[in-house]
């Protein structure tokens, strides 16, 4: 199933152009793999902080008792 796409532009260096044509290499699937790695940096930086925050927040519950939780919800389910 493919998704809608949108046209991102970018102006880059004429050297830089007539470099990717020298080699043949399309800027498409090139941006594209940069720009799809650059957003799972960070939305893993933004759940390492989210986890992070959330840890500093129980970290004053014992480890038995969310241990215990965490048993009693996969039971439920």
């Amino acid at each position: 199933m493919e998704l809608s796409q949108v046209t991102v532009s970018a102006k880059i260096p004429r050297r830089l152009k007539e470099l990717l044509d020298r080699y043949g290499i399309k800027p498409g699937p090139v941006i594209r793999r940069a720009l799809e790695e650059e957003v799972r940096r960070r939305m893993l930086s933004e759940i390492e902080e989210r986890a992070k925050k959330l840890s500093e927040r129980v970290s004053h519950i014992p480890d038995e008792e969310i241990v215990e939780i965490i048993r009693e919800d996969r039971e439920r389910t």
